[in-house]
């Protein structure tokens, strides 16, 4: 587990959060004079938190011993803690070079061990030579790495002046006028640049829409439920369930859940068991089961529950997570109706085949059908596939575009890679697709998705989805065993 470091924040405009350099997202807007807490996983700045969230943290790093001076002064660690941040050892390793080398490369300048024969004056010449080239070289990285860092400095203060002027439009324009701008070119265009952190949550919420007419008690109520039953199952495995869901399938789904969570988005450490959102992620996932045992708990949704959980509050969240599951394709997933998944594939073949002809055909050389790599793109809706800011931004136009695009996207993702995809076997495209790339931008995906053209033949995808659906229906009425007696 690499070392935790926290900061203590006061600002005056709400803070933005970044992941891998990217702007990333954080919860509702901060009041100026809140206190909060940037959490760092390594090199990952990964979110602002409120304070009573840091307060729980900083007592749990003190049971660990898990030193947190990294961005605290050792003066005010020390007030904290109690415990003395120890100076490391002074290296004992010579200083006398013009520049301090790496690792062992300096040793080509010493001198032999006496028991050994000396160094010529051509040798040792020679190696001083091949040490200034060596600390050439090593000076011209460190000048191309620092102008590497500031031109991804200059971009991000775009960037985030960018998100800052899309923020006061959003508030001040867009949201107070929901229903009469969400359609308009303007906001459309805006929207597919990226949501500002400050709104997402509140236009995913609106976009999504709540059919349900799920309300936050509804969700109390769920919740209860989901409570009494954990209690129950801890103690007993004897009990008779209403819903008609037999006790081990339930037993079965609460320990999926519990050991799901474990696994979501385990580089934040903010959903492991102790961490500020363990229990939130728990009781939604659990309320969820209750609100609906005839789809239950199914591997990925912990993934969607915990983006929502990052840009909403827990009971928004719930709201928004019960409705984006009650959409056709997410409940044709999660339900597991295999007629519904394969009109949903044999319709993404259509499109990959118009835009993509040449990976299209070298897949079907191989038998590669789009399951082996779809599912799992479609569970989690790219939130475990790809970087969570990324991720964070397929959301934001899946909202605005709904179902078509999470395989616009699946098309894009073959764009970008796709010279690399025709070099490779079936085994090795499987692999690949499965664990795609860490360092894909979401510059370069979504230029490769902005390329995919969502029409065939002047069919759209609704259209094209309606065809195939008409023609496997046709296709069953022929084969029926009525028809061919």
């Amino acid at each position: 587990m690499p070392q935790l470091q926290f900061c203590l924040l006061r600002k005056s405009r709400q803070p933005t959060t970044r992941i891998r350099g990217e702007t990333f997202f954080q919860k509702g807007q901060r009041n100026s004079n809140q206190l909060s807490i940037v959490l760092l996983a390594g090199n990952c700045l990964v979110k602002s938190l409120p304070e009573r969230i840091f307060r729980k943290l900083l007592k749990s790093f003190n049971r660990c011993e898990i030193p947190a001076c990294g961005l605290l002064n050792q003066l005010e660690y020390e007030a904290r803690t109690g415990r003395t941040c120890k100076p490391p050892p002074q290296s004992s390793r010579r200083k006398n070079f013009e520049f301090e080398p790496l690792s062992t490369t300096a040793l080509i300048l010493e001198d032999r061990p006496s028991n050994l024969p000396a160094k010529s004056v051509e040798e040792a010449l020679r190696h001083r030579q091949e040490y200034d080239e060596m600390v050439a070289e090593a000076k011209k990285r460190e000048i191309k790495d620092a102008y590497k860092r500031k031109k991804i400095m200059k971009e991000r203060f775009k960037q985030e002046e960018n998100i800052a002027s899309a923020m006061v439009i959003w508030i001040n324009e867009i949201l107070p006028n929901w229903e009469v701008m969400r359609s308009t070119r303007r906001v459309r265009e805006l929207w597919w640049q990226g949501l500002p952190p400050s709104v997402r949550g509140k236009v995913w919420s609106l976009a999504v829409g709540n059919e349900l007419n799920i309300t936050p008690e509804l969700y109390e109520i769920f919740l209860s439920r989901a409570k009494e039953r954990w209690k129950s199952f801890s103690e007993t495995s004897s009990e008779n369930d209403a819903e008609g869901v037999s006790v081990a399938d339930r037993e079965a789904s609460l320990e999926l859940i519990k050991l799901d969570i474990s696994r979501t988005f385990p580089s934040l450490y903010i959903f492991q068991k102790g961490g500020p959102y363990h229990d939130v992620l728990h009781s939604i996932l659990g309320a969820y089961t209750c609100y609906r045992p005839d789809v239950g708990y199914v591997q990925g949704m912990s993934f969607i529950a915990a983006v929502l959980i990052l840009n909403l509050e827990e009971a928004d969240a719930f709201i928004a997570f019960a409705n984006l599951l009650n959409k056709p394709c997410q409940l044709a997933f999660f339900r597991v109706d295999h007629n519904m998944m394969l009109k949903y594939f044999a319709t993404f073949e259509v499109f990959f085949e118009e835009n993509l002809s040449k990976l299209f055909l070298h897949f079907k050389s191989y038998s590669l059908t789009p399951d082996i790599y779809l599912i799992d793109w479609i569970f989690t809706l790219y939130s475990k596939s790809l970087p969570l800011d990324l991720a964070c931004r397929v959301w934001d136009v899946f909202c605005r575009d709904g179902e078509e695009f999470l395989f616009r996207t699946g098309l894009g993702i073959l764009r970008l890679y796709e010279d690399i995809l025709l070099q490779m076997d079936f085994i090795h495209i499987a692999q690949f697709l499965t664990k795609l790339p860490e360092d894909i931008t979401s510059e370069k995906l979504f230029s490769c998705i902005a390329a995919i053209q969502m029409q065939n033949s002047t069919k759209k995808w609704t259209q094209v989805f309606a065809s195939v659906m008409k023609d496997i229906k046709e296709g069953d009425k022929n084969n029926s065993p009525a028809l061919k007696s």
